[in-house]
């Protein structure tokens, strides 16, 4: 695996960097630091919850009505 570099991830993070070592200013501190490499590139941790939220705002019926129209699809293609 790559190790990730130290350089800011956007542009504007690099010009007040590039910014405060001009100016001998305390540099800011790392908003990344302490988090998970993986989950900031992804955005979140445990994946996605569109999908499950949407389920269990489903009526019993409307989920049967969705099973049974996916169970019809799934075995009328041949395979």
């Amino acid at each position: 695996m790559p190790k990730r570099s130290s350089k800011p991830r956007d542009l504007n993070a690099m010009a007040a960097a590039i910014v405060g070592q001009a100016t001998d200013e305390e540099p800011a501190p790392d908003p990344y630091e302490g988090k998970n490499p993986a989950a900031v590139e992804l955005g979140r941790r445990g994946g996605k919850k569109g999908g499950r939220a949407r389920a269990d705002k489903l009526t019993a019926e409307e989920r049967s009505e969705q099973a049974r129209r996916a169970a019809l699809v799934r075995w009328r293609t041949p395979r």
